[in-house]
């Protein structure tokens, strides 16, 4: 196992975190309210924002504001303010599935983004002492696997709504960037038999319209043969497809879980690696940074020390 260098090395001293779950947000005409998770560090002021979608999977609680600890954790430790939804899709609701958005319940997905931004206000006060600390023009999204479908609609992909047959825009221009983490990739002939059948939303996600800045984190060793016949690459499409400013994140060795991101030492993950989940954190970190920030270096310094590494834990290349 590789072990941190100095492209993995933390962007200083981590602050304590104050984590308040659930924070509920009253949601007319959803099937129930929308309920939050606010992790913040301690100190700082003007925090910029992430929004963390999470991904499907099998576990009954890291699909839901209780996952991804690994990212959550370290972004708000390093002056970020996370807000992770608890989305209709996570088997801790057990909705209907005869519900017609079931079971991916992509479009509230993304309208779940939408309602948090419209209340941080009412987040903020949830949480003791950050009352007056978010700055709401710099936010960002991230999501893993499903996840990341929803941040690439929010930062301006497009899909087809199998049900009506009209194309879907649902870009939230509040949102300055984003970070895609094994996001599904085009449709057509490229997804299985099994995931055109069962969801066939994914047939016509189409990202040339997906202007926002991006990150795409992608595993190499990455198959998800249950939704695609394309391989790994399939999960660069959201790079390779869309247009620039765009970089791409290629983890050597890696697979859908990408070291562990979804929680600490979960059984689904297939490939435990904490020194891949640290480069995660720490790189995604840096592209947020420089991306909510004009004129901050840290995704130029963490670039070049990536590529500077003897045994490098992945590649990154930009547009």
């Amino acid at each position: 196992m590789s072990e941190p260098t100095q492209a993995t090395a933390a962007p200083g001293a981590p602050a304590p975190v104050l984590s308040v779950s659930p924070v509920v947000l009253p949601a007319p005409g959803r099937a129930v309210d929308l309920e939050v998770r606010v992790s913040a560090p301690a100190t700082g002021s003007e925090l910029p924002v992430i929004l963390l979608s999470h991904g499907q999977g099998y576990s009954n609680h890291l699909s839901s504001l209780n996952g991804y600890a690994p990212l959550a954790n370290f972004w708000a430790a390093h002056g970020f303010v996370v807000i992770q939804p608890t989305h209709l899709s996570s088997a801790t609701l057990s909705l209907d599935s005869d519900d017609p958005e079931a079971p991916l319940y992509w479009r509230s997905r993304a309208e779940d983004m939408g309602r948090v931004l419209d209340r941080l206000d009412v987040l903020e006060a949830a949480v003791p002492q950050l009352a007056g600390r978010l700055d709401p023009g710099k936010v960002a999204v991230a999501g893993h696997s499903m996840g990341g479908h929803t941040a690439s609609l929010l930062l301006g992909a497009r899909t087809v709504d199998p049900l009506d047959g009209a194309e879907v825009d649902l870009s939230e221009p509040r949102i300055k960037a984003g970070v895609l983490l094994a996001a599904p990739g085009r449709g057509g002939e490229a997804l299985s038999e099994n995931a055109a059948r069962s969801y066939p939303v994914f047939l016509t996600t189409d990202f040339s319209r997906m202007t926002t800045p991006a990150l795409v984190v992608a595993g190499d060793k990455d198959t998800s043969e249950h939704l695609t016949v394309s391989g790994p690459e399939w999960h660069t499409d959201p790079y390779v497809l869309s247009p620039g400013p765009k970089s791409l994140l290629t983890l050597f060795d890696a697979e859908h879980g990408l070291g562990g991101v979804s929680g600490y030492d979960v059984a689904e993950t297939t490939d435990e690696n904490p020194a891949r989940v640290a480069a995660v954190q720490q790189l995604t970190w840096a592209y947020l940074r420089s991306a909510l920030f004009p004129g901050d270096t840290a995704w130029q310094t963490a670039c070049d020390a990536l590529a500077a590494e003897s045994d490098p834990l992945g590649q990154v290349e930009s547009k």
